[in-house]
C-alpha cells in the first residue's frame, strides 16, 4: 500500500507514534488525514500543518457513536476511509489484584476499541473490495510485559484479532498489519508505565533495558515501509522476531529467562 492519495485515520494521533504517524502519511501525500484523540485540541494541533488534507477531531474510542461520527466526519471530508491506524492505547496496572475498572479500561481501549472500528469499517471495505487495518500492539502483545498483567493481556488480545481479521477477510481484499514496538519514546512510555509516586516501575525499566528506545518518527518511517509490503507483523525493533522464535521453541526455557529478567528489574 502506498500512501499517496489515501484517506487515513488515526487514533490516538496528538502523540507519540499516532502524531508521527499522522504526520509522515501528510508528508507522503495522503489525500486526507483524520488526527483522532481524546484530547480534542492536541487533535487539532496536530491536523492543522495540514491544511485542508487534514481534520483533527476528538474522541473517546471506547463510544461506538462517538467512533461512528469520526469516520463519518473523515468520509464527509475526504472520501471513503483507506487505511484505518487503531493507534490509541494506555499501560495501566499492575497484576492480578489491579482494581476491575482499571482492568476494564485496558481491555476497552487496547482491544474492544479495534474491535468496534472493524465492525463499523469492514462490511464498507469488503464491499469495496479493499481497505487496511492497522493495529498498534506492542512486542508485549507477542511476548509478555513484566510488570503488567493488565497492558500485557490487553495487547496479547490485540494481535489475536488481528491475525483473526486477517485469516477471515484476506481473501476479500482487506489487509491487515500488526505493529509491535518494544520500547518508543512516548508518553506511554515515560507518563504511564513510570507514573508511580515520580518512580520508574518495573515494567517501564524492563522495557529500557529490552532494546533501544526509538524515536516515534524512525517508527513512522517503518511503518510506512511496512505497509509498503503489507507485512502483518511490523517490528521496529527486529529483534522481537529472534524473542518470538525462542519462545515458541522452549517455552519453558523462555519463561524461566522471563523471570530473571523481572528479578534484575526488581520485580516481585
Amino acid at each position: 500500500m502506498e500512501i499517496a492519495g489515501q484517506v487515513v485515520v488515526v487514533t490516538g494521533g496528538a502523540s507519540g507514534i499516532g502524531r508521527a504517524m499522522a504526520e509522515r502519511f501528510l508528508a507522503d501525500g495522503a489525500r486526507g488525514v483524520v488526527v483522532v484523540d481524546l484530547d480534542e485540541a492536541a487533535a487539532r494541533a496536530v491536523a492543522e500543518p495540514g491544511g485542508e488534507r487534514a481534520l483533527g477531531l476528538g474522541c473517546d474510542v471506547t463510544d461506538p457513536d462517538g467512533l461512528a461520527a469520526v469516520l463519518a466526519a473523515a468520509t464527509d471530508a475526504f472520501g471513503p476511509v483507506d487505511l484505518f491506524c487503531a493507534n490509541a492505547g494506555v499501560a495501566v496496572g499492575e497484576d492480578e489484584q489491579t482494581a476491575d475498572d482499571v482492568w476494564d479500561l485496558a481491555l476497552a481501549v487496547n482491544v474492544r476499541a479495534h474491535v468496534l472500528a472493524a465492525r463499523l469499517l469492514v462490511p464498507g471495505w469488503i464491499e469495496r473490495g479493499h481497505g487496511y487495518f492497522l493495529s498498534t500492539a506492542s512486542a508485549a502483545g507477542l511476548l509478555t510485559q513484566v510488570g503488567s498483567a493488565p497492558y500485557s493481556v490487553s495487547k496479547h488480545a490485540a494481535v489475536a484479532f488481528s491475525e483473526w481479521l486477517s485469516v477471515t477477510y484476506g481473501d476479500r481484499g482487506l489487509r491487515v498489519s500488526c505493529l509491535c514496538p518494544m520500547g518508543v519514546d512516548t508518553p506511554l512510555l515515560n507518563g504511564g508505565f513510570s507514573a508511580q509516586d515520580g518512580e520508574t516501575t518495573t515494567a517501564a525499566a524492563v522495557v529500557r533495558d529490552a532494546g533501544r528506545v526509538l524515536a516515534p518518527d524512525d517508527v513512522a518511517g517503518i511503518v510506512v515501509d511496512g505497509l509498503r509490503e503489507e507485512r502483518f507483523l511490523i517490528l521496529p525493533h527486529p529483534e522481537v522476531a529472534t524473542f518470538e522464535g525462542r519462545r515458541a521453541a522452549d517455552h519453558d526455557r523462555w519463561i524461566a529467562g522471563m523471570r530473571r529478567l523481572q528479578a534484575a528489574a526488581g520485580g516481585a
